[in-house]
């Protein structure tokens, strides 16, 4: 057994070493780090479910750094090189670029589903960088990049394991190496997939189709995607393919937001109870606090997580009003939410552009201001590896007690935004943030209504999916308060990259 495997509990233990069996019956052997070629017609689906805290992301990790080890190839999605018949792959996914760029930040090089659908098309030149970074070609001589510029790639490659951000170190921007974008034709080999809880019955045989070993991460106590009754893809998995993880202890020890989160577990734990449990929570612990008022200045970053859309409707319009923000246009460092891509059938490359460049729906964007072309926006996509693009947008700003939303400015196609100050809690999955901000009068209207999901109460799975989606400090807000902000909205925070990729979408 790995060092890796020494911090592991029982559980982990046991979930190692069955999915190293799946692996070695695939033909990637951990324990002696022999690859043999993929066999045809062995397929195999195994699913990795717990609570938060229990381990999940830890066991991912410590099975890529195994099959890296091993001498399998990652596949990141921003570059594949060469096919070699021999060759072993793996892709670690998520459904946001929001959870990919969570495991991105623990040293996994996760990218999106949608990402992996889709390969870019290098330009030839720059294909030889790539190739040589990648270890399957000689350092090139390119014209107008120096050896002090591809150094800076070599080393930037070396730690992050991106060929754009390696050449972005370089000075190059990615509509200098990339000429486009292609569906995926051929199947890949190993697929690892977090936060799968998100995963509808769709995209399960979607991901099915492409990876012949596939690896599912997911949290059972989540909220199951929308139109599925209620379940998620790994419940109709055979029980030996499913393994589960209960919590570590000794690695969650002294969390008050995740023992507040496992509380809920409680049958006989009503909503006052656990505001109780919350408040006393709060006196001893500054991680969580018991909130009189939502605070506006974090709602630009981290949205206010609520039930209703009613209740979502009514903060984001208190949320311009206090930033003064004129109903004709939006002001720079407005968070958006993209809700999917208005698009014909017959511009489907560019909306492979879209897609392929993070914005995809339910992915977070910060307002950068105005394109150069009518109806084009400059948006930054948070947790997209190359995050600032110009898009086509059309922008929707919906008002309370009105059925149609007011658009402060369109192009006539492009990518659809919502506004993102506060978003409803299934849309919040697979997303987190430092400080999360939960509406608790939303919660107890779930509670009076007695509403059950699964067999629990509808209640206590949506204050589990909000309150895991905190990273570092919990607020429960108990009063419909909104705080005045302390300056205004911001931009310099967010990092800058060299020009925005402009995304056409506009017919020519």
């Amino acid at each position: 057994m790995s060092e890796s495997t020494l911090a592991f509990s029982d559980d982990q233990a046991e979930a190692h070493d069955r999915i190293s069996a799946m692996l070695r019956s695939a033909g990637i052997d951990l324990d002696d780090s022999l690859l043999t070629p993929p066999r045809d017609g062995k397929d195999s689906v195994m699913a990795v479910v717990g609570k938060a805290g229990s381990g999940k992301t830890l066991l991912l990790a410590a099975l890529y750094h195994a099959l890296e080890e091993a001498g399998v190839d990652v596949v990141s999605g921003d570059y594949e090189g060469r096919r070699r018949r021999d060759r072993r792959t793996l892709a670690i996914l998520a459904p946001t670029n929001k959870a990919a760029s969570v495991l991105r930040m623990r040293g996994v090089p996760a990218t999106t589903i949608h990402r992996i659908l889709y390969t870019p098309v290098y330009d030839p030149e720059y294909e030889k960088i790539a190739e040589w970074l990648a270890g399957q070609g000689e350092r090139p001589e390119i014209e107008g990049l120096t050896d002090v510029a591809l150094d800076r790639a070599h080393a930037f490659y070396q730690t992050n394991k991106s060929i754009p951000g390696a050449l972005a170190a370089a000075g190059l921007r990615g509509s200098d190496f990339i000429t486009g974008w292609k569906r995926r034709e051929e199947p890949l080999d190993v697929g690892f997939v977090d936060e799968a809880s998100m995963l509808d019955d769709k995209q399960f045989d979607d991901l099915k189709e492409i990876f012949p070993t596939l690896l599912l991460f997911g949290d059972p106590a989540q909220l199951a995607p929308v139109n599925q009754s209620g379940s998620m893809v790994f419940d109709t998995l055979p029980a030996p393919a499913k393994l589960e993880l209960h919590r570590v202890h000794r690695q969650d020890a002294d969390n008050p937001i995740l023992d507040l989160a496992h509380a809920l577990a409680d049958p006989t734990l009503d909503f006052h109870g656990f505001e109780r449990m919350v408040e006393e929570a709060a006196a001893r612990d500054d991680r969580v606090v018991m909130a009189q008022r939502v605070e506006v200045d974090l709602m630009a970053r981290s949205p206010v997580l609520v039930w209703r859309n009613a209740t979502r409707i009514r903060l984001i319009n208190a949320f311009r009003s206090v930033y003064g923000a004129p109903e004709t246009e939006l002001l720079e460092g407005e968070p958006l939410i993209c809700d999917g891509i208005e698009l014909p059938l017959k511009h489907r490359k560019k909306r492979l552009d879209l897609e392929a460049r993070g914005l995809i729906k339910g992915a977070q964007v910060i307002y950068l201001g105005p394109g150069r072309k009518p109806g084009f926006s400059r948006l930054h996509v948070i947790g997209a590896e190359d995050p600032q693009v110009s898009a086509a947008s059309i922008v929707k700003i919906e008002k309370p007690d009105e059925e149609e939303p007011f658009i402060p400015f369109a192009a006539r196609m492009g990518a659809t935004f919502l506004h993102g100050a506060a978003v409803t809690i299934h849309k919040a999955q697979g997303s987190q943030w430092n400080d999360v901000q939960v509406f608790a009068p939303d919660l107890y209207a779930a509670s009076r209504m007695g509403r059950t999901e699964a067999g629990q109460p509808l209640w206590k799975r949506l204050a589990y999916v909000a309150i895991t989606r905190a990273e570092t400090r919990l607020h429960w807000v108990v009063r419909n308060r909104l705080s005045k902000p302390a300056g205004q909205l911001r931009i310099d925070d967010l990092r800058v990259a060299p020009a925005p990729l402009e995304l056409e979408a506009e017919e020519t």
